[in-house]
């Protein structure tokens, strides 16, 4: 798909990864719908599109409010009369042992991270299909194929969108819509403003892995719209990633045997601490 002059609608495009998606279609000459649950940033995104000579608009939005998200494909669809591109992108992060995370964290992140997605796939496909064709980009993330330690319910959702966005790819196909679904590790961005702990291990290995991060939101946003244009169902834009997910398909029991047993180790925790200084969750 050309995504030179196109419409797009970003979900959480008012920091972090929206943001830098925001700014990279700009570039491309694109109609930047610029749709988040706090308007003042989405307002400073748009501002920054529009220094970079691009064009677009704001609007509120609380995906894990179905009301909330038909109201928004109404929205660009009235105003616009087409979306090209669809990109699910808002999510949010709790980590911690099952057992110990609260319930409500648990469908707070399938409130946001699955079912924001869905929604935007229910109430935006019908449209896509009637103007002929469109582009659906979904953000999961690694730990949607690889399962991290301590973060079941993040792991969970995110997997739920990796199995949605694999389903939709054969489904859509008749109707000329093309999906990708974006898997990135670590990468430098503002998740950490809004995630949840149960102890203080989980806060630093999440700060160590997010400051030692070696590629930016830009450069994944690049990437993930480089695999829309190629039409590519997956988009890992990391090497880790895409190794890691390469050994667990050629060895899943044994990758999680391995797991298991350095986790029950003493210096587990110490060794995951430093992959993530190290680079390796990157």
């Amino acid at each position: 798909m050309k995504l030179m002059g196109i419409n797009a609608v970003i979900t959480g495009a008012g920091s972090g990864l929206g943001r830098a998606l925001s700014l990279a279609l700009a570039k491309r000459n694109c109609r930047v719908g610029i749709a988040d649950l706090n308007l003042d940033r989405a307002r400073e995104t748009l501002s920054l599109v529009e220094l970079r000579g691009g064009r677009g608009m704001v609007a509120e939005v609380d995906v894990a409010d179905p009301e909330s998200v038909k109201c928004l494909a109404e929205r660009f669809y009235g105003e616009w009369g087409r979306v090209d591109l669809l990109i699910n992108n808002a999510g949010v992060v709790a980590a911690g042992h099952v057992g110990d995370i609260p319930l409500e964290d648990w469908r707070w992140q399938f409130d946001v991270n699955f079912w924001g997605v869905l929604y935007g796939c229910h109430f935006f496909i019908p449209s896509m299909k009637r103007q002929g064709g469109g582009h659906i980009l979904n953000v999961a993330s690694s730990a949607g194929l690889l399962n991290l330690l301590e973060m079941g319910p993040y792991n969970a959702s995110k997997a739920a969108i990796v199995s949605l966005s694999e389903t939709l790819r054969a489904e859509l196909a008749p109707a000329g819509i093309g999906v990708t679904v974006l898997c990135p590790m670590f990468f430098k961005t503002r998740l950490l403003e809004t995630t949840r702990y149960t102890d203080e291990f989980e806060r630093r290995f999440a700060q160590t892995a997010f400051d030692n991060a070696r590629m930016s939101a830009e450069e994944v946003a690049e990437r993930a719209l480089r695999a829309v244009e190629r039409g590519r169902l997956y988009c890992i834009p990391q090497l880790s990633g895409r190794t890691y997910w390469a050994i667990k398909r050629m060895a899943p029991e044994t990758m999680y045997r391995v797991l298991g047993w350095g986790y029950r180790m003493t210096w587990g925790k110490f060794l995951m601490l430093k992959m993530a200084e190290w680079g390796l969750l990157q």
